[in-house]
């Protein structure tokens, strides 16, 4: 692998983890209880990392 490809992978992760964590503490605000707000959060981080590596199989 290549460096920008370590470096985007990185990126990749980085952002899903803070999509992650955002909405699990929005979810768990919204007084969903704390399983709710994980699964809210893991799924989020998910999606966003399928939409990701979607985008980049289209670019390549």
């Amino acid at each position: 692998m290549s460096q920008v490809q370590i470096l985007s992978l990185l990126l990749a992760l980085s952002s899903a983890l803070n999509i992650a964590i955002t909405a699990a503490l929005i979810a768990r605000r919204s007084s969903a209880g704390t399983a709710n707000a994980l699964l809210t959060g893991a799924g989020a981080a998910a999606t966003f990392l399928g939409l990701y590596f979607a985008a980049v199989a289209a670019y390549q």
